[in-house]
């Protein structure tokens, strides 16, 4: 009798605990989901000192005069946490190495000396995540003058052990992924894949991207204004059809998508001006020059055929040949001025002001 009450004492603990454990976690749970909108990334903290000057600046030139003589060995020698803004200056020079700035590394403004004249280069292809000549994963980071190229499909020559001509890979110039993102007269080079613009709120000022293929994208929040996009496709073998953008905006509630205000895109071949990677893709074009590298049709659906619905692809007040809408695929959007200034005006990207707090541009 002792035993069966015992037994029977026992099962109803158990079932207690068990029952205010199932109430923990729901409460847990709860709690996880009405903190999920404030751990988003557009809570990016701004750094400081700002506008018109460095906490510190670091001299990087391959000759050996400057404090470094790689782009890498000057990142790792900033303090993870780091909250101030910290110049690296990077001399004239191709510099042959991969780089990466980690997430707890925020608060860094790379410049170079023009696109021209400072260059990061690398060839990395196995694998689209591990391929980018430079990644930058935290917040706030932004560069200025400096070229960022993958070589590794550029040399339409490249031959194998076997005497086959190597085809393309998916190669990255530059993978961002951190909020608070500018890049002001920089340079993106490759064929598949160049501008890996994955996520965050990131503006591309006078900046020149080339590629072939999906060069741009990702889903992040970006603008990219007076911007000279070039399409190479051309180099390659005739027949093949390029595309410029690949934009991954995955469910309706997000803000993300690509905005080119006042750009050029020229280049040679034909191009997609996107086509979707995500089901609620969102691309616009406006008051950009397009050249007769556009296909007529304008944009792809790809893998989203029969949600075309779903997609913001939009064009207004260009201008060239590539600019007539006039056999372009139905499901084109046709927004009205409302509608457009929303992703037009610097708020898209510019939420809480943090362009102004950059340090002051040279």
């Amino acid at each position: 009798m002792l035993l069966l009450i015992s037994a029977s004492a026992s099962l109803l603990y158990c079932s207690y605990k068990k029952k205010k454990m199932a109430n923990l976690h729901s409460f847990l749970f709860a709690l996880v989901l009405l903190l999920l909108p404030f751990s988003s990334s557009s809570t990016a903290l701004n750094c400081q000192p700002n506008q018109s000057k460095f906490a510190r600046t670091i001299t990087v030139d391959q000759s050996g005069n400057g404090d470094f003589t790689s782009v890498q060995s000057a990142i790792d020698s900033i303090p993870e946490m780091n909250t101030q803004w910290i110049h690296i200056q990077i001399s004239p020079g191709k510099y042959r190495e991969k780089v990466t700035i980690p997430v707890k590394k925020p608060c860094i403004f790379l410049e170079g000396a023009g696109i021209r004249l400072t260059s990061i280069e690398w060839g990395d292809h196995e694998a689209t995540s591990t391929s980018a000549t430079f990644t930058s994963y935290p917040d706030n980071i932004v560069a200025k003058g400096i070229t960022f190229k993958n070589t590794y499909n550029l040399d339409i020559t490249k031959i194998n052990w076997w005497g086959e001509k190597i085809i393309w890979r998916q190669a990255v110039s530059a993978r961002i992924k951190g909020e608070q993102c500018a890049f002001y007269k920089c340079a993106f080079l490759g064929t598949q894949d160049t501008l890996w613009d994955e996520k965050g709120r990131h503006y591309f000022s006078n900046c020149y991207i080339e590629g072939a293929i999906d060069f741009i994208f990702g889903k992040a929040q970006s603008i990219y204004e007076g911007c000279v996009i070039s399409v190479n496709i051309g180099k390659y073998p005739p027949g093949l059809q390029g595309c410029i953008t690949a934009q991954k905006k995955e469910w309706p509630q997000h803000s993300s998508g690509f905005v080119f205000k006042n750009c050029v895109v020229s280049g040679t071949g034909k191009a997609f001006l996107g086509r979707a990677w995500g089901p609620y893709s969102t691309v616009i074009f406006y008051n950009s020059t397009l050249s007769d590298v556009i296909v007529s049709e304008g944009w792809n659906a790809w893998n989203y055929v029969h949600h075309e619905a779903n997609f913001t692809y939009a064009e207004a007040n260009n201008r060239g040949v590539g600019a007539d809408t006039s056999k372009r695929v139905p499901w084109e959007k046709k927004l009205n001025a409302d509608q457009l200034r929303r992703f037009l005006d610097l708020s898209f990207v510019d939420g809480g002001g943090w362009l102004a707090k950059i340090p002051k541009l040279h």
